[in-house]
């Protein structure tokens, strides 16, 4: 959601830049591209799969955000053992009855803990922030497009 906010200059942005794999598409594969934006932490078996895939098909890769940068928010659950998370949410929860875990093998297996995303796989850049702010990105980028080291100083990056 971020991305988007960097509003009038997503219209500059695509005169730049095709889109591959994104929210505003329904791509569901990623090809071959110069410029890889990640965000979100690493927590299961699928985050891994994804994001190697992604690796592999990306020059640059970009880890966007404090979940991708360090595991945010949800790394907070690192503390406790997985097991002892899943029966909090799925079986003890105010008003869960007769609850239990779900074991449905097209669910992702969730790794025991959540992980930033440069401990699975090479990352060239890291874009801080819970979110980035879009002026942020839009700097990022534009530099990073025209050929120029990414630099953010000032009030590009802040954490509230």
């Amino acid at each position: 959601m971020s991305f988007l906010d960097i509003d009038e200059h997503l219209f500059e942005l695509v005169e730049l830049i095709e889109f591959d794999r994104s929210p505003l598409t329904d791509i569901k594969e990623v090809g071959p591209c110069d410029i890889g934006l990640i965000e979100g932490g690493v927590c299961n078996a699928e985050n891994v799969h994804v994001l190697r895939a992604f690796r592999r098909n990306c020059k640059t890769l970009i880890a966007l955000g404090a979940c991708a940068v360090n595991g945010g928010l949800p790394a907070q659950r690192n503390h406790l053992p997985l097991s002892e998370c899943l029966r909090e949410v799925y079986q003890f929860r105010p008003g869960i009855a007769n609850g239990q875990i779900p074991n449905d093998p097209e669910l992702p297996l969730p790794l025991d803990k959540v992980r930033p995303i440069h401990e699975v796989v090479r990352i060239d850049y890291f874009l801080p922030g819970c979110p980035p702010s879009g002026p942020a990105i839009w700097k990022f980028l534009t530099d990073l497009i025209a050929g120029r080291t990414p630099r953010l100083t000032g009030g590009l990056l802040h954490y509230d």
